[in-house]
Protein backbone atom coordinates (compact mmCIF):
# COMPACT_ATOMS: atom_id res chain seq x y z
CA UNK A 1 0.00 0.00 0.00
CA UNK A 2 1.23 3.56 -1.08
CA UNK A 3 0.05 6.67 1.10
CA UNK A 4 -0.97 9.98 -0.71
CA UNK A 5 -1.45 13.13 1.23
CA UNK A 6 -4.30 15.29 -0.45
CA UNK A 7 -4.13 18.23 1.93
CA UNK A 8 -6.55 17.35 5.02
CA UNK A 9 -6.37 13.53 4.85
CA UNK A 10 -4.60 10.82 3.84
CA UNK A 11 -5.37 8.16 1.42
CA UNK A 12 -4.47 4.80 1.17
CA UNK A 13 -3.80 2.95 -2.32
CA UNK A 14 -4.65 -0.97 -2.03
CA UNK A 15 -2.89 -3.33 -4.00
CA UNK A 16 -6.43 -3.06 -6.36
CA UNK A 17 -6.20 0.60 -6.66
CA UNK A 18 -9.22 0.99 -4.37
CA UNK A 19 -8.54 4.40 -2.33
CA UNK A 20 -9.22 4.50 1.39
CA UNK A 21 -9.89 7.33 3.51
CA UNK A 22 -7.40 6.86 6.81
CA UNK A 23 -8.21 9.87 8.42
CA UNK A 24 -10.15 13.19 7.62
CA UNK A 25 -9.58 16.43 9.35
CA UNK A 26 -11.38 19.10 8.67
CA UNK A 27 -11.84 22.06 10.44
CA UNK A 28 -15.42 24.15 10.40
CA UNK A 29 -16.22 27.37 12.09
CA UNK A 30 -19.52 28.75 12.37
CA UNK A 31 -20.70 32.04 10.46
CA UNK A 32 -20.32 35.11 12.76
CA UNK A 33 -22.60 37.15 14.06
CA UNK A 34 -23.23 39.36 11.61
CA UNK A 35 -22.86 36.67 8.45
CA UNK A 36 -25.58 34.50 10.36
CA UNK A 37 -27.54 38.11 11.53
CA UNK A 38 -27.56 38.72 7.24
CA UNK A 39 -28.54 35.17 6.16
CA UNK A 40 -30.99 34.76 8.44
CA UNK A 41 -32.68 38.02 7.86
CA UNK A 42 -32.82 37.21 4.08
CA UNK A 43 -34.19 33.79 4.87
CA UNK A 44 -37.02 35.62 6.85
CA UNK A 45 -37.85 37.68 3.81
CA UNK A 46 -37.55 35.11 1.10
CA UNK A 47 -39.67 32.35 3.40
CA UNK A 48 -41.82 35.54 4.41
CA UNK A 49 -43.02 36.24 0.74
CA UNK A 50 -43.28 32.91 -0.48
CA UNK A 51 -45.98 32.00 2.28
CA UNK A 52 -47.81 35.36 0.99
CA UNK A 53 -47.56 34.21 -2.46
CA UNK A 54 -48.73 31.17 -2.63
CA UNK A 55 -51.98 32.19 0.73
CA UNK A 56 -54.53 30.80 -1.45
CA UNK A 57 -52.60 27.24 -1.65
CA UNK A 58 -51.63 27.26 1.93
CA UNK A 59 -55.38 27.60 2.81
CA UNK A 60 -56.75 25.57 0.06
CA UNK A 61 -56.61 21.82 2.28
CA UNK A 62 -56.27 20.76 5.41
CA UNK A 63 -52.73 19.41 4.51
CA UNK A 64 -51.51 22.80 3.10
CA UNK A 65 -52.95 24.19 6.27
CA UNK A 66 -50.90 22.32 8.34
CA UNK A 67 -47.98 23.15 5.81
CA UNK A 68 -48.46 27.06 6.03
CA UNK A 69 -48.18 26.61 10.13
CA UNK A 70 -44.81 24.81 9.57
CA UNK A 71 -44.09 27.77 7.08
CA UNK A 72 -44.80 30.51 9.88
CA UNK A 73 -42.85 28.36 12.46
CA UNK A 74 -39.77 28.50 10.26
CA UNK A 75 -40.09 32.02 9.98
CA UNK A 76 -39.90 32.05 13.97
CA UNK A 77 -36.85 30.48 14.18
CA UNK A 78 -34.92 32.58 11.50
CA UNK A 79 -36.51 35.37 13.27
CA UNK A 80 -35.40 34.90 16.57
CA UNK A 81 -31.77 33.67 15.14
CA UNK A 82 -31.36 37.28 14.02
CA UNK A 83 -32.92 38.98 16.75
CA UNK A 84 -30.39 36.98 19.05
CA UNK A 85 -27.90 37.53 16.46
CA UNK A 86 -28.44 41.70 16.38
CA UNK A 87 -29.02 41.38 20.57
CA UNK A 88 -25.47 39.53 20.49
CA UNK A 89 -23.81 42.25 18.09
CA UNK A 90 -24.86 44.75 20.23
CA UNK A 91 -23.72 43.69 23.37
CA UNK A 92 -27.36 42.82 24.99
CA UNK A 93 -28.10 39.48 26.39
CA UNK A 94 -30.39 37.34 24.62
CA UNK A 95 -33.60 36.51 26.82
CA UNK A 96 -37.63 35.18 26.41
CA UNK A 97 -38.08 38.83 25.37
CA UNK A 98 -36.79 37.88 22.13
CA UNK A 99 -38.27 34.60 21.59
CA UNK A 100 -41.74 36.61 22.04
CA UNK A 101 -41.05 38.91 19.38
CA UNK A 102 -40.00 36.12 16.83
CA UNK A 103 -43.48 34.02 17.84
CA UNK A 104 -46.08 36.77 17.74
CA UNK A 105 -44.75 37.67 13.95
CA UNK A 106 -44.95 34.36 13.37
CA UNK A 107 -48.12 34.00 14.54
CA UNK A 108 -49.11 37.40 13.00
CA UNK A 109 -47.93 35.90 9.38
CA UNK A 110 -49.62 32.52 10.20
CA UNK A 111 -53.33 34.54 10.61
CA UNK A 112 -52.80 35.84 7.11
CA UNK A 113 -52.74 32.90 5.54
CA UNK A 114 -55.45 30.51 7.90
CA UNK A 115 -57.18 30.76 11.09
CA UNK A 116 -55.61 26.60 11.93
CA UNK A 117 -51.93 28.40 10.35
CA UNK A 118 -51.90 29.75 14.07
CA UNK A 119 -52.37 26.89 16.22
CA UNK A 120 -50.00 24.87 13.67
CA UNK A 121 -47.84 27.43 13.69
CA UNK A 122 -46.91 27.64 17.62
CA UNK A 123 -47.17 23.87 18.03
CA UNK A 124 -44.68 23.42 15.46
CA UNK A 125 -43.08 26.33 17.05
CA UNK A 126 -42.80 24.94 20.81
CA UNK A 127 -41.15 21.39 18.99
CA UNK A 128 -38.49 23.46 17.79
CA UNK A 129 -37.97 25.91 20.35
CA UNK A 130 -37.29 22.73 22.45
CA UNK A 131 -35.18 21.10 19.88
CA UNK A 132 -33.15 24.48 19.60
CA UNK A 133 -32.95 24.66 23.24
CA UNK A 134 -31.43 20.70 23.53
CA UNK A 135 -29.16 21.59 20.77
CA UNK A 136 -27.97 24.65 22.40
CA UNK A 137 -27.28 22.41 25.73
CA UNK A 138 -25.21 20.13 23.96
CA UNK A 139 -23.24 22.35 22.16
CA UNK A 140 -22.90 24.68 25.81
CA UNK A 141 -21.74 21.24 27.30
CA UNK A 142 -19.20 20.21 24.45
CA UNK A 143 -17.46 23.92 24.73
CA UNK A 144 -17.25 23.98 28.54
CA UNK A 145 -15.62 20.24 28.52
CA UNK A 146 -13.17 22.16 26.18
CA UNK A 147 -12.00 24.80 27.91
CA UNK A 148 -11.86 22.67 31.13
CA UNK A 149 -9.55 20.78 29.20
CA UNK A 150 -7.38 23.40 28.28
Amino acid sequence: MTDETNGLSTWKVGREGDLQLSSLRVSVSMAGPGSSMLYSFLLFIVILSLQEVYRGKLASSELFTILGGFTSSLIFLVLLTFIGNFQETCGMRTGWGAVIIAEAVALIAASTVHRVCITTCFLFSVGLLYELNKLSGMILLKSDSKTKRL
